[in-house]
């Protein structure tokens, strides 16, 4: 099952009963652009979810800058927005698939698999000459129950065991100079966990801006064996999902997101912290 559709794809699937777009643009330091945005123009039928007042929780001395929302809460706004179990959901945004992923992460984790991400987005979809709509819509209030998937999550302690282990991958996603420590224009302290390899997650992306094939996303982790768990993490949590995406995508079974990221590791005095950068390696066999 892709996890990724065309915007053809979407267009054709708009009148489907069970289907609901989800537009969750959101620019970083003006927290009302997303929302204003939104209600400028959407696509057809599509709800609104914001990145820090819906699919996460307020900032807290752990968990990072963008701490996950709390299940039953954000199950109910799922709900009152008509997402129901057999409801099937497209996410886009405009920030190249990051808040959207964040959204596709969290459903997957709540164990809905009916979600995927529309290529592009949504200026990319004006371009196109497809619809616009200004009208909120009213849908049906659903039940959302969340069936959380363990696997789809690590946490600080298993970051710090794991990074240590042959077995196991840690994938740091935010662009080279950050994971080296030679700019942090955002967190409190430069660097990355050590251990941690640097796979920038818009290298997953192509010149246009569509999500690179399965054989391309796979070419991007060379020499990771598919059968290695792997812990992804970005500065909060949010840019490491369309990583988790292009693993999941790329074949590799066992990913997890590590939600606090790089500024919850920092929020531990007790956090080792690397600068510079380490070799991608090339990682043994299972069992050898």
């Amino acid at each position: 099952m892709t996890s990724t559709v065309s915007m053809q794809w979407v267009k054709d699937h708009l009148t489907c009963i069970d289907m609901i777009p989800v537009d969750c643009r959101f620019i970083m330091g003006q927290p009302e652009a997303g929302r204003a945005a939104y209600e400028a123009g959407h696509l057809p039928g599509a709800v609104y979810f914001d990145l820090e007042q819906d699919l996460s929780t307020p900032i807290s001395p752990h968990g990072g800058r963008h701490p996950l929302p709390i299940p039953e809460e954000l199950a109910i706004k799922l709900g009152a927005a008509g997402i129901g179990p057999e409801s099937r959901v497209v996410v886009y945004d405009d920030q190249g698939g990051a808040n959207a992923c964040r959204m596709w992460w969290l459903l997957r984790y709540y164990g809905h698999r009916h979600v995927v991400v529309m290529d592009q987005g949504f200026s990319a979809w004006v371009e196109a000459g497809h619809e616009v709509d200004t009208v909120i819509p009213e849908r049906k209030p659903e039940r959302f129950t969340p069936r959380l998937q363990p696997g789809w999550v690590a946490e600080r302690d298993e970051v710090m065991t794991k990074r240590l282990v042959p077995s196991a991958v840690v994938i740091d996603s935010r662009e080279p100079a950050r994971y080296a420590g030679l700019t942090e224009p955002i967190d409190k302290i430069a660097g990355h966990i050590p251990g941690a390899v640097n796979h920038f997650w818009k290298d997953g992306l192509d010149a246009a801006g569509s999500w690179k094939e399965r054989e391309e996303q796979r070419a991007r982790f060379t020499g990771i064996p598919l059968d290695r768990d792997i812990i992804v993490y970005c500065g909060s949590g949010v840019t490491a999902c369309p990583n988790v995406l292009a693993l999941k995508e790329a074949g590799f079974p066992h990913v997890k997101l590590y939600p606090g990221s790089w500024s919850d590791w920092i929020s531990y005095p007790d956090s080792p912290i690397a600068l510079g950068d380490e070799p991608s390696g090339e990682w043994e066999e299972a069992g050898a």
